[in-house]
């Protein structure tokens, strides 16, 4: 049964494991039947009808000790059901401006994008604590589609994570798209931002690790 066939509740079912299969890259059926509240095989004839779709694929994820587990994952194909703010067009026009105008144009661009959603930024957050402002900057990108997730670790940092990229194809083609969101969070933060994984290099998140600032002695 095609997905856009099936009924709502089975297409909601759906929905959300392509969601958690987003926010995690992959996962096992005994964690989506767990998560989702349905039994294994609810889960695996929703995992069958995806496949048929080419949004998911079976993969075996080898384990530092024990056997190896079979996960799912999503397909390319399955990028285009996600949040995405500009597509393919936006990346042709700068391929054309590139060759036009040379990469100084690109990279000044890059550089004035990111001079204007800092302002936006800054508007939008109130100061207050470094937890409080990386709350805020979350909010702002989960406004814009970035699917954001804040793990505080026992130091006091924080993951910072990113499951989705509405601008994936520039990212791809431009890497200062990725190097001006560092310098953004670095900036409107006022906290050490370090990138940790990168979707533009291949993997299945953004992830940053945010930390305050060391003082002077």
């Amino acid at each position: 049964m095609r997905q856009h066939q099936a009924p709502e509740r089975e297409q909601k079912t759906r929905r959300k494991i392509l969601l958690l299969l987003k926010k995690h890259g992959s996962i096992r059926v005994q964690d989506i039947s767990q998560r989702l509240g349905l039994t294994e095989m609810a889960i695996r004839k929703h995992l069958y009808a995806l496949q048929e779709e080419r949004f998911i694929e079976a993969a075996v994820q080898r384990q530092p000790i024990g056997r190896p587990i079979h996960v799912y994952r999503l397909t390319l194909s399955a990028e285009a059901l996600f949040p995405n703010q500009y597509d393919a067009l936006a990346a042709d026009l700068l391929d054309e401006m590139n060759e036009m105008f040379g990469e100084s144009v690109i990279r000044e661009l890059f550089e004035r994008r990111q001079e204007k959603l800092e302002q936006k930024h800054r508007a939008a957050m109130s100061g207050g604590s470094l937890e409080q402002r990386v709350a805020g900057l979350a909010a702002i990108q989960n406004r814009e589609g970035y699917m954001v997730t804040v793990d505080k670790l026992d130091d006091g940092s924080f993951l910072f994570e990113e499951a989705n990229c509405p601008i994936a194809r520039i990212a791809c083609r431009y890497r200062q798209a990725c190097q001006c969101e560092l310098s953004l969070f670095q900036e409107v933060l006022d906290a050490q931002v370090e990138r940790l994984e990168c979707m533009a290099d291949g993997d299945v998140k953004c992830c940053y690790r945010i930390a305050e600032k060391p003082t002077d002695s």
